[in-house]
């Protein structure tokens, strides 16, 4: 299976914070759209996406939306106060870029504190680089949002980009359709909004397409780090199949369904239990009389950062899985 590059980097580079996906869903739209036998977007914004089939009802589920900052104040000289959109910690965006959605960009600087480790986001401001106060007026107001600025980087075995949480899903979602295999079964493939500020989106869609399985796509940490994060996951140990995070514990017979289609299908494949976090598979598995759902993740590290790393490899045998399932 070829590695689709331009794809990825596309999905990184497409600015859709949490609320604002509506960039990234016409990406996807344009992606899909020849290979699916209808696609709707509900009302919260969801894409569904669905191949029909008499069979039972699957539904697959990664989310759109990106982690990023919503200005609070405007102040004429240049200086943007903000509060965070999803999980981001004030001590680690001190010196990062960011680009608003009309392409200006700015850089986050902090009020004079002395220690550093205390931050907070109150002390912590845009520098939109100008002294005019009439293009701070025209060009930046309270609501707009912004997100990492970072180049895509790639080499032999691996990428570095942002968004990869969820953009690396979605990626394996839209290869999935395009290798959509003969099946019985009718699949629903939901590209969801607003997972990084609550799953917001897999709930309604969960609740409206009511499925007899779901399996969410979404990023892992690792273990193989610096950081000191314990768990066995790490970059090319194939995907990874969810045992727990704090919104799940994994249906045991998708467990089984999961490490037997692995197995079967020479599909490298890792546990993951993870201490922290949640996915899409969190909410969806709590709508209406409940629904026996799992995780496939892919293993990254340096969540919510401006460079997340993941492994082309892991990528593709998440592909696999996927395609799986779907037979």
């Amino acid at each position: 299976m070829k590695f689709n590059s331009d794809l990825i980097k596309n999905l990184s580079d497409c600015f859709s914070p949490s609320g604002r996906e509506q960039n990234v869903r016409e990406l996807i739209i344009n992606e899909i759209k020849d290979y699916v036998d209808d696609f709707n977007i509900d009302s919260l914004g969801n894409l569904i996406a669905r191949k029909k089939g008499a069979g039972k009802k699957i539904m697959f589920s990664a989310h759109m939306d990106q982690i990023g900052l919503i200005i609070t104040h405007v102040d004429e000289k240049g200086f943007l106060s903000f509060s965070n959109v999803g999980g981001l910690q004030a001590k680690e965006l001190l010196g990062h870029r960011v680009i608003f959605n009309n392409g200006l960009e700015g850089v986050i600087c902090s009020e004079e504190v002395k220690d550093k480790d205390k931050l907070t986001m109150s002390k912590l401001y845009i520098d939109v680089a100008s002294t005019s106060s009439d293009f701070v007026k025209k060009n930046f107001q309270i609501g707009d949002m912004c997100v990492f600025k970072t180049d895509f980087y790639e080499n032999e075995d691996c990428i570095i980009c942002k968004a990869a949480d969820d953009r690396i899903g979605c990626y394996i979602l839209i290869e999935a359709i395009k290798n959509h295999p003969s099946t019985d079964n009718d699949i629903y493939y939901v590209f969801s909004v607003q997972e990084e500020v609550g799953t917001r989106g897999a709930k309604t869609a969960g609740y409206s397409i009511n499925p007899d399985l779901a399996i969410a796509l979404d990023i892992t940490a690792t273990g193989d780090s610096l950081d000191k994060t314990k768990m066995d996951v790490k970059l090319n140990g194939g995907a990874a199949i969810k045992l727990m995070d704090k919104s799940l514990i994994t249906h045991p017979e998708v467990k089984d369904l999961l490490t037997n289609l692995a197995k079967n299908n020479n599909i490298k494949y890792q546990y993951e239990v993870l201490e922290f976090g949640g996915t899409d598979a969190g909410a969806i598995h709590l709508t209406r009389e409940g629904v026996p759902s799992g995780v496939i993740s892919i293993p990254t590290r340096n969540l919510h950062t401006s460079g997340e790393i993941f492994n082309k490899n892991d990528v593709i045998e998440c592909i696999k899985l996927v395609i799986a399932v779907v037979k």
